[in-house]
């Protein structure tokens, strides 16, 4: 059985996003009404700026008490965030979120067109277990050249 892609594991085929003049609680707002865990944030010209995801909100707004209605989303979000290719596998895109500690990665195609955003709940436990495999592996690896 081939393993499948980032973009065939996504559910979701369109991109939850909010301009970087958004407020905070805006783009909460349409995470909620989308009932994902982020949300891209695009500029007029289609250009990816960021990423604010869930724990952007409480580690960058909640826990330093910003008022979410006032403070726009380019002052909290992730800036330039990592982006996997659509015929990434899904056990190599966990492998970085494992390694990385991300939640979340936007998809990209090589023309630059913004697909969607893998998390790791689109995966399947046998792709999750593949990744930690090789995460092991790899550990090993690096202890034994020490």
């Amino acid at each position: 059985m081939s393993e499948r892609t980032v973009f065939q594991s996504i559910p979701h085929r369109h991109v939850v996003s909010c301009p970087p003049q958004a407020s905070v609680w805006q783009a909460a707002c349409v995470m909620t009404k989308a009932n994902c865990g982020s949300v891209l944030i695009i500029d007029a010209a289609g250009v990816m700026q960021g990423i604010l995801t869930e724990r952007d909100l409480m580690t960058r707004v909640l826990a330093k008490a910003l008022n979410a209605k006032k403070t726009p989303v380019s002052e909290v979000m992730t800036h330039n965030p990592l982006c996997v290719v659509p015929e990434m596998t899904v056990s190599d895109a966990v492998l970085i979120l494992l390694e990385r500690g991300f939640r979340h990665l936007p998809i990209v195609s090589s023309a630059g067109k913004i697909l969607g955003v893998f998390s790791i709940r689109d995966a399947l436990p046998r792709e999750i277990d593949s990744a930690v495999s090789l995460a092991e592996f790899r550990d090993s690896v690096n202890d034994a050249l020490g």
